[in-house]
């Protein structure tokens, strides 16, 4: 059976999700192509999935804020009720502890930019509503075999929090969402198929061949493939032309018994981002905590070469270096002998920020570079490749005159030109999942 289609995304995660749904909704013939067995199965699984507003970037922080409000309204949003149920926003409020990376004043100045809403906390009001959190600053990170690590500290931190943060509880479930959003406008799903080739005619897309030996037709291909998206892009033979680089990187999250007064009076627990101690905390279903890490410069990254080689597994020494820093600033968390979680691979760029954009081969786009820190920006990423499709498909010179999208619930306006495959590299950027 061969296919025809209008635009082909590559990737049934929450991003292609998400562009499928977008450009579904112009009216095109979209086919959604996936490796895996269902929706959400590839890095979108492994997500925390966390909602939050601190971002490097003027544009990084609109875009959060902007989905925010989709993820709030996201039946609204959807336009339908699905028959798998809908994912659903936890407003639990973040707190991003002061490090010399993450200066508290640059947050704000862009935060009062966009009309993000913030409270300051010192370190009183830290240990007033966070239960037996240890107020200390032990910047900068340190591995935990080394004695400097269980070192008192001579001065205390606060923190820049975002009351209208939270997450959203079932990643894999909002990409399914999605995924059969598009569907309820006709676009197709083809799972359980790999892309094998990308067809060329004339310079410019022609359509994709699948490991079964199908062909689509299209003038239109979108890679969101995760951590696949490299060798999608070498297919294409596109790269030579971004200043930002992609690449995978295998990551783990764990999972740990709450401390029993870290939820009170039924209401979930503040996330924490602490860049501090190198690690960041989320509150989960059943009393539980997710923790993950902020790839401090005393740690290892465990990049790798092919993502179907990655090691499904969460590793024992991964888990107690994670857990033991989150115990250090929740004092009253334990240290399970066993290691649970999640290990996936994320898709990264060289500064932590996404590339949204054309390429130099006609027909060709990317939503790359995505992992870690986009999934709360999912919504607008659609709505960014369905304007770039649509423009760029017209005529439009995306790089030389940069599009805007303008947001529908904040009013704000982003330059679309932020996430350029040419963009220089972000100074500002953490050089982590914060981005």
């Amino acid at each position: 059976m061969s296919l025809t289609a209008d635009a082909i995304v590559v990737g049934a995660g929450v991003m292609g999700g998400s562009i499928a749904f977008e450009l579904a909704k112009l009216g095109l013939l979209v086919v959604v192509v996936d490796k895996k067995g269902a929706p959400g199965h590839g890095s979108t699984s492994a997500s925390s999935a966390i909602i939050r507003f601190n971002y490097s970037t003027r544009e990084g922080v609109a875009t959060s804020w902007e989905a925010k409000h989709c993820w709030e309204l996201w039946s609204e949003h959807l336009g339908y009720g699905d028959e798998y149920g809908l994912a659903s926003f936890q407003q639990t409020g973040m707190i991003v502890l002061d490090t010399p990376v993450t200066p508290r004043e640059r947050a704000i100045a862009l935060f009062e930019q966009v009309g993000v809403t913030y409270e300051e906390w010192d370190a009183a009001a830290l240990r007033a509503r966070i239960p037996g959190i240890d107020a200390r600053a032990y910047w900068p990170p340190k591995r935990i075999d080394d004695d400097a690590f269980f070192r008192g500290a001579d001065h205390e931190l606060g923190g820049l929090f975002m009351p209208d943060a939270g997450f959203v509880n079932d990643p894999q479930l909002a990409a399914q969402n999605l995924i059969t959003a598009a569907q309820r406008l006709g676009a197709t799903l083809v799972l359980n198929r790999t892309v094998t080739k990308i067809i060329q005619r004339d310079e410019r897309i022609a359509g994709v061949e699948l490991s079964n030996g199908e062909e689509i037709e299209s003038p239109v291909v979108i890679n969101a493939a995760g951590p696949w998206s490299g060798r999608i892009n070498r297919m294409a033979g596109v790269g030579e032309e971004f200043t930002i680089g992609v690449r995978p990187l295998r990551q783990e999250v764990h999972y740990v018994q709450a401390p029993p007064d870290f939820n009170a009076d039924g209401a979930l627990g503040p996330s924490i981002a602490d860049l501090d101690l190198g690690t960041y905390i989320r509150a989960a279903a059943g009393d539980k905590m997710m923790v993950g890490g902020t790839e401090p410069e005393c740690d290892p990254l465990d990049w790798i070469e092919d993502p179907d080689e990655s090691n499904p597994s969460v590793t024992a020494s991964c888990f107690e270096r994670q857990v033991m820093r989150a115990a250090r600033r929740l004092s009253t968390l334990g240290v399970p002998n066993t290691p649970k979680g999640v290990a996936g691979v994320y898709d990264v760029s060289d500064d932590w920020q996404p590339i949204y954009d054309r390429t130099d081969l006609a027909g060709f786009y990317v939503a790359i570079g995505t992992s870690g820190n986009q999934f709360k920006n999912a919504p607008l990423v659609g709505r960014f490749l369905a304007t770039l499709v649509e423009s760029v498909e017209a005529g439009h010179d995306h790089d030389e005159e940069p599009l805007h999208y303008v947001g529908e619930h904040t009013g704000n306006d982003i330059n679309l030109g932020a996430f350029s495959r040419k963009r220089q590299f972000n100074a500002n950027t953490t050089g982590n999942v914060m981005g």
